[in-house]
């Protein structure tokens, strides 16, 4: 495929720049302890100092695959979680279309500061300062995760939580790198707060992807 082509289909969807692709147990949020297939799509601009993937930010060293690729490697799983990077920097729908007509559960982890693109069984909206959400993606969201490496970050949960649907789930998680440091601030939190749970990155407790 010539460098051209690729970079169409990446601009269209129909091939997206794949970072890596894995079956795991779900370390995070409201489906935590579930077994998923992982879509790890390059590209970012939020830039979050605290990101454990920034060799996802490049989008350029990721190689342009095919959504037909993409999708025979799923094929053999259940549900399907789209994460990066930023996926919503590419568009979606060709990548959900062809996963839905396969009978698959489509999940996406994303900061929302794209416009939201696809077909979502299940949206994790984890907002980040330094990029906010679009406003369209709040009453889409089934889950709203706010990552807390700061007591500031706890009163920005609460801005963002205004911004949901009541029925979205609303969960904090501390950042891996300080979180004996903020989980005695997110546990009294929430007992302030019973709306919110905790989210732990159990996958690094348990030492899988």
């Amino acid at each position: 495929m010539s460098e051209k082509k690729q970079q169409i289909d990446v601009s269209t969807g129909k091939a997206l720049p794949l970072m890596e692709a894995f079956y795991t147990i779900q370390g995070e949020g409201y489906h935590k302890g579930a077994a998923a297939y992982f879509i790890r799509v390059g590209g970012c601009d939020v830039g979050c100092h605290w990101c454990d993937v920034k060799e996802s930010w490049d989008a350029d060293k990721h190689p342009a695959t095919s959504i037909d690729a993409i999708v025979e490697l799923a094929s053999n799983y259940q549900t399907i979680v789209v994460t990066g990077g930023e996926p919503l920097m590419w568009p979606m729908q060709p990548l959900t279309s062809a996963l839905k007509e396969k009978g698959m559960q489509t999940h996406i982890e994303t900061s929302g500061s794209y416009p939201l693109s696809g077909h979502w069984d299940w949206i994790c909206l984890s907002p980040k300062k330094t990029a906010l959400p679009l406003e369209g993606i709040y009453k889409e969201a089934d889950e709203l995760k706010i990552i807390v490496y700061n007591k500031h970050d706890l009163q920005f949960a609460v801005e963002q939580a205004e911004k949901v649907s009541d029925d979205c789930k609303l969960f904090l998680q501390p950042e891996w790198s300080v979180r004996d440091k903020v989980i005695p601030l997110i546990v009294d939190f929430i007992m302030e707060h019973p709306q919110w749970k905790v989210s732990l990155q159990t996958h690094k407790y348990m030492n899988i992807p």
